[in-house]
């Protein structure tokens, strides 16, 4: 044999050697995408993309796991167009939706959110949303739950859990989608521990409530939550800084580049509130109290929008709706 030939036959078998673990691990990724189960899913998730959310053929791609031409062919079936959500009733709830999935809800630190799940995910349109630009936040609760047993629960894949360290796949969630315009969804984790969201928009803002419940023989304490409301979609209010963020415990608040308009969000109890300026995000992180066997824990949230310039006004009107003492039950 001579030696150019060994040398391709030889360049020929690493190349198969490095090649081979690449397409291992490609196979054992789970994808990420949700492909409808029937037409009533199809046609609800391409209008909560396509009309609302504003995705292009390509993210619906990503987000469903079709091919292009079936998705081109269903949008025309069920005549849906790109945008066409209608204006919306000033005496109506704020519009909120399952986040789809497809489109990363970060601009940035996107290796600190790998995958991440939608099941977990609510979009809140603003209310100066339009036809044309579609404007939202994309709220995550939970986004991670920890106890005295380690990280619990993530939405996405970043750092290890006490699941993934056992080699256990949790199974996907989806919202579960109300008559009166509410979602709701609950998870029970292999150990026994159960924990649930419930969403209800209203006119003036957006109600959550977050519970646990212990399914262990022991208790559970050390119980810190992390509820994300990322910016990326809300045009005036992604940018990548800290300047425009106020923090007041319960209370986070980011401001408008105009400086007319406020996103707020706010949890009770609250443990620590934040900012991710990589994001962009706003967090204000409750914390459970510590739950015994067969107890069941509740948390309150509150999302809303503000068109203005004295937030600290603003800060004291929305306590005064009394939203806290709603949680105070299990306290």
């Amino acid at each position: 044999m001579k030696r150019s030939e060994r040398t391709v036959i030889n360049a020929f078998v690493l190349f198969s050697l490095l090649a081979i673990p690449s397409m291992l691990f490609a196979n054992d990724e789970p994808t990420n995408h949700r492909k409808p189960a029937n037409d009533v899913e199809l046609k609800y998730w391409l209008e909560n993309m396509v009309r609302f959310h504003g995705f292009s053929h390509k993210e619906v791609v990503k987000a469903t796991g079709l091919k292009r031409d079936a998705i081109v062919a269903a949008l025309d079936r069920f005549d849906i167009k790109t945008a066409t959500a209608p204006k919306r009733d000033k005496t109506a709830p704020l519009l909120v939706l399952p986040y789809p999935g497809g489109r990363h809800p970060r601009i940035g630190f996107l290796d600190g959110a790998i995958r991440p799940q939608r099941e977990t995910k609510v979009s809140v349109f603003t209310p100066w949303s339009t036809r044309q630009q579609p404007d939202y936040v994309v709220v995550d609760v939970p986004e991670a739950i920890w106890s005295n047993l380690g990280l619990t629960y993530l939405a996405h894949t970043h750092v290890p859990t006490v699941w993934t360290k056992q080699d256990i796949a949790l199974e996907r969630k989806e919202w579960n989608r109300r008559d009166d315009g509410t979602f709701d969804f609950t998870r029970r984790l292999p150990n026994g521990i159960e924990f649930g969201t419930k969403i209800v928009p209203k006119r003036d803002a957006v109600h959550m409530e977050l519970w646990l419940k212990n399914g262990t023989k022991q208790i559970l304490s050390d119980l810190r939550v992390q509820n994300c409301v990322m910016l990326k979609a809300a045009d005036g209010f992604n940018q990548q800084t800290k300047e425009n963020k106020v923090l007041q415990s319960p209370y986070t608040a980011c401001r408008s580049t105009d400086g007319g308009r406020w996103i707020i969000t706010a949890w009770d109890p609250c443990h620590r509130p934040w900012a991710n300026d990589k994001c962009p995000c706003l967090h204000s992180d409750p914390k459970f109290p510590d739950c015994n066997p067969g107890e069941t824990k509740h948390l309150k949230g509150w999302l809303s929008f503000y068109e203005g310039k004295d937030i600290q006004a603003e800060f004291k009107r929305i306590e005064k709706t009394g939203w806290r003492r709603l949680s105070r039950r299990n306290e």
